[in-house]
């Protein structure tokens, strides 16, 4: 189908799923990382203690997605995501009100749960059971709200922290999450039937039928996706989490280095379109194993750059690996283990990606406080990649024979 008339004839289902994803931005480490400087300040905190809080409301909010996620199996979209948007604006409110900082982890939790945990995961079991010969399309565009989010969110409150209190600031993005609620149910008046569609899709997966997420976690491919898995979301997540250190021992300021998160989004958005484009034609087996190996460029460049060109440059490679992450991931399980119980198998992969989240601003804020540079553990996050793309490569390849049995 040409593009225009896929997003013509497809405009209401997509439209939502570019609310969501942008929406769960107010749960993203990209947005909450904007205030750490005044989080620390305000509640006395070291790097160790807040990536420490950081880490354990983000670690809880892993456990209850596996239970959460299986959700979307059962509930349509409309029912289940104005009851997250609300959960998330009173997060959002918590965050402005708390006083003391052994709320925190709650708070935390309550960000991450909704925000990159729930809101993300209904956009992409969404569009991945809702589309089949078009799902990296539709992904690929479902996302662009994350990337919309991710360049201008951190730009905006950054300016907006020069000339109001931070507190206020999160009560602002209390009404957003609300708004998103009516606009949200207006675009879904006429949703398609998770349940339905999951009963009749003819979208299989290996050995030529429906996995349950008991079978997937038996099967090997599983656990070989486990490192890759982890890694963006940690490291990713660390990196933006410790934006305000890093732009210091940079030697830049703060508005400079998220002036640079515009040409990221734009490059990530690039490779999320053509990612999209090339796993509609040459589905994910063929594309997984090379996904990460820009990771590695990435943090090299971040470990050594003495200036802006090189963290430019690092910010390019990022994205690239960054963009294929919002589709390809998401569209292997359904090729790989069909999509009539993708919404518990997603779940369990979705917990994963947020535990890495967790412990990546835990593991980096002590090796900080320890005295374990920054750039040295770019380093070896680099390294990390390498074994993921490894892993990748080998399990990929021994479960390429059982795509072909899919009828």
């Amino acid at each position: 189908m040409p593009i225009l008339a896929f997003l013509r004839d497809n405009a209401p289902w997509l439209t939502a799923g570019v609310l969501l994803t942008f929406l769960s931005s107010f749960g993203q480490t990209y947005f909450i990382s904007v205030f750490a400087g005044e989080i620390r300040e305000g509640f006395g905190l070291s790097h160790g203690e807040w990536g420490g809080i950081y880490t354990l409301g983000t670690t809880a909010s892993a456990l209850v997605m596996v239970w959460a996620g299986g959700l979307t199996d059962h509930f349509r979209v409309r029912v289940l995501a104005p009851i997250v948007l609300l959960l998330m604006t009173a997060a959002c409110l918590s965050m402005a009100l708390n006083p003391v900082w052994w709320l925190l982890p709650l708070v935390i939790f309550a960000l991450r749960f909704t925000g990159q945990g729930m809101m993300s995961h209904l956009a992409v079991v969404a569009m991945a059971r809702w589309f089949i010969a078009s799902r990296g399309k539709a992904l690929s565009i479902a996302t662009l709200g994350n990337s919309v989010g991710e360049s201008l969110l951190p730009l905006i409150f950054v300016s907006l922290l020069i000339f109001h209190d931070w507190r206020v600031l999160w009560v602002a993005a209390a009404v957003m999450a609300l708004i998103g609620i009516p606009l949200l149910l207006l675009l879904l008046r006429r949703e398609r039937t998770p349940q339905s569609w999951a009963q009749t899709s003819q979208s299989l997966g290996m050995d030529g039928r429906h996995w349950t997420r008991s079978q997937t976690l038996r099967h090997f491919l599983f656990w070989f996706m486990i490192p890759a898995l982890l890694g963006p979301s940690a490291f990713n997540t660390a990196f933006f989490f410790h934006q305000v250190h890093i732009a210091e021992i940079k030697a830049i300021s703060h508005v400079e280095l998220v002036a640079m998160f515009p040409l990221y989004t734009v490059v990530g958005i690039g490779a999320m379109v053509l990612s999209g484009w090339a796993l509609d034609r040459l589905g994910t087996a063929r594309l997984l194993p090379f996904m990460q190996l820009p990771m590695v460029v990435a943090f090299t460049l971040f470990a050594f750059s003495e200036g802006p060109v090189m963290l430019i440059l690092g910010f390019v490679f990022l994205a690239l690996t960054t963009g294929a992450n919002s589709t390809l991931p998401n569209a292997f399980w359904a090729e790989f283990y069909g999509t009539a119980h993708m919404g518990s198998i997603k779940a369990m992969a979705a917990a994963i990606m947020v535990f890495g989240s967790a412990i990546g601003p835990g593991l980096t804020g002590l090796g900080i406080d320890l005295g374990l540079a920054i750039e040295a553990q770019f380093l070896l996050i680099a390294s990390y990649f390498v074994f993921t793309s490894v892993m990748m490569a080998i399990g990929v390849t021994r479960a390429r024979p059982q795509l072909s049995l899919t009828s």
